[in-house]
């Protein structure tokens, strides 16, 4: 195959599992190039994986979003493979994470753990199904999607998804950055069934459940903002719009009656609220007119990035 596949494993103390990972890699793609970029490991993750034939770079900037975002700048590809260095990927799924971007069927590849009950199985750390599950409907439903599984770590993308993505996350948020971006700039996806296992014994995650967790979902909070503008403050408005009719419906009652108004706090707060509800629709307005330039800029820049690519 004349086609450059790289392999990129994002590392931080995998001194037990690194070199399994690296020689299944090799077995299975013999001709990739396979990068382990070291995150400031404390153990041997970076000996480990140069000697089992593994280009080794480091990244000192902690985090997996800043790792992937160095790798997208630094490495040349026509296709790529993304895959943690915790042996919880079976290598042999590559070959059906590379066979869609090949035929030129997606732009990225997803190996979908949660589709046949692997990841439930095999995982044992609480709350981890739930805060997927969380994830997973909060973006089908904004994006009216059907993706089965979107923090998955082990996923593939063509040049053009690389060389054109906008790296923004800094930790473990990158892979819900990775799915929302794909479907708001109109990618193809393409789901993998694949196998997962639990990470051997001895071997520690380094995700927090709580912490990073929230980290999630207030990207995805952001990238609602950012990405659907309009539908977030109009969320506002509705909200400052009700509020405020609930609240001055009794005043303007007592002035229509009366012709006076008593309840001077009351229509302060409503008149506020009302102000509010206007101030939100208007930046929705203004935000959305924003996001739609920038997506015809993404789309120009995504040509370019199609030309140098089929030259």
């Amino acid at each position: 195959m004349s086609e450059k596949v790289a392999v990129l494993i994002p590392c931080y103390n995998e001194a037990l599992t690194i070199e399994k990972v690296v020689k299944d890699f090799q077995k299975e793609l013999p001709n990739a190039d396979i990068y382990v970029y070291d995150n400031n490991s404390s153990d041997e993750t970076s000996a480990i994986a140069k000697k089992a034939g593994a280009i080794v770079r480091k990244e000192p900037r902690q985090g997996k979003g800043n790792v992937i975002r160095q790798m997208f700048l630094e490495i040349e590809a026509d296709y790529y493979l993304m895959v943690d260095g915790d042996d919880t990927y079976p290598a042999e799924f590559c070959h059906d994470l590379l066979k869609p971007l090949q035929e030129k069927m997606a732009d990225m590849t997803i190996g979908d753990r949660l589709s046949n009950g692997t990841y439930t199985e095999e995982n044992k750390r609480a709350f981890h199904d739930f805060g997927n599950n969380l994830v997973k409907n909060s973006i089908n439903r904004l994006y009216k999607s059907n993706i089965q599984d979107v923090m998955t770590g082990y996923r593939g993308f063509s040049r053009a998804f690389v060389k054109s993505f906008p790296v923004m996350s800094s930790g473990f948020q990158i892979e819900t950055e990775f799915t929302i971006h794909a479907l708001d700039k109109r990618f193809r996806l393409v789901e993998v069934p694949i196998q997962y296992r639990d990470r051997p014994e001895g071997s520690e995650s380094k995700l927090n459940t709580f912490s990073d967790g929230f980290k999630v979902i207030m990207t995805i909070v952001k990238m609602f903002k950012d990405y659907k503008p309009f539908l977030f403050f109009m969320l506002g408005f509705a909200l400052f719009f009700i509020l405020g009719l609930l609240v001055g419906l009794p005043v303007i009652i007592e002035f229509a009656k009366t012709g006076f108004i008593d309840k001077m706090p009351s229509a302060i707060l409503a008149s506020s609220l009302m102000v509010l509800a206007v101030l939100s629709l208007v930046t929705g307005l203004i935000l959305d007119t924003v996001v739609s330039n920038a997506k015809k800029e993404y789309e120009l820049n995504l040509y370019r990035v199609y030309a140098e690519e089929n030259k």
